[in-house]
């Protein structure tokens, strides 16, 4: 749910042009998502952006402020909880035959704060706030908010930003060089949108990418075993507590009406990975 590049209108548009433009001329420059299948457009390799992520989350945990709780019931539940996801999402992969384009080194920690937060950077490095524990309650609930956020990462929303950032930074030029484009050229684009060890975890994805990973992640859940129609009570306690008071987690998303209505049409699909 975290994400800097907040997409504007002409954002939107000239990114969709790019992708369009991509796809119709065969460019590598066009992916699809490995759950929810949409295309989307990829001009950096994944495994730079998970790279620049996970010197970010080591800069992250390393601060001060970000104390990582350790030795809890709480603290191994999420570990728990993420590796049972982790296990579920490879084991899809594999079964698509693309496991080999997400080189993901998996890390779930709980950290101390208030905030009602939790994030996932690209590469698989997951952070949880006890701040959001209240409102989980159960493993279930600590599966939706993990399977939403990992969600993120296995659909590379990331990735597509910064392709987009990258494509309206280029202007006209994308398109006779992004097949060509060298690992270092990308690179150096990333580090100019983010900065070397930037906090990823605080960027903001779109209302798009949020439904996006409201799907997928009950997808993601459901494959590791948890039980999708959990999910409504998760977000109904998160719509609450949003009452008094917008928390982090929910800043980009569709209103809670929607989203909650939105998931319940999308459980009956999710419920076809269901293995309990």
């Amino acid at each position: 749910m975290n994400n800097k590049i907040h997409m504007k209108g002409m954002f939107k548009y000239s990114a969709m042009v790019m992708a369009c433009v991509a796809l119709a001329s065969g460019l590598s420059g066009c992916a699809t998502s490995a759950v929810t299948g949409k295309k989307y457009l990829k001009l950096v390799s994944a495994d730079q952006v998970n790279q620049q992520a996970a010197l970010a989350y080591k800069d992250f945990l390393s601060k001060n402020s970000a104390k990582v709780i350790t030795g809890t019931a709480d603290a191994a539940m999420v570990k728990r909880v993420g590796n049972r996801l982790a296990t579920a999402v490879n084991q899809y992969l594999q079964s698509k035959g693309i496991a080999n384009k997400y080189n993901f080194n998996w890390e779930f920690n709980l950290v101390k704060s208030d905030d009602v937060n939790a994030w996932c950077m690209p590469g698989g490095k997951v952070a949880v706030y006890t701040g959001i524990l209240p409102v989980t309650r159960t493993e279930a609930g600590m599966a939706t908010v993990m399977g939403h956020e990992i969600a993120h990462a296995i659909e590379e929303h990331s990735v597509a930003q910064a392709s987009n950032q990258m494509a309206l930074q280029m202007g006209g030029q994308i398109l006779g060089s992004a097949a060509g484009m060298t690992g270092s050229t990308s690179l150096g684009i990333f580090n100019n949108l983010y900065g070397l060890g930037g906090s990823l975890a605080q960027l903001k994805f779109s209302r798009s990418d949020e439904s996006s990973a409201d799907a997928a992640g009950l997808i993601i859940m459901a494959l590791a075993g948890y039980d999708p129609n959990e999910a409504i009570g998760f977000w109904k306690r998160m719509a609450a507590g949003s009452q008094k008071g917008q928390p982090e987690f929910l800043s980009t998303h569709p209103s809670d009406a929607r989203r909650i209505a939105d998931i319940e049409k999308q459980i009956p699909n999710a419920m076809r990975y269901y293995k309990k």
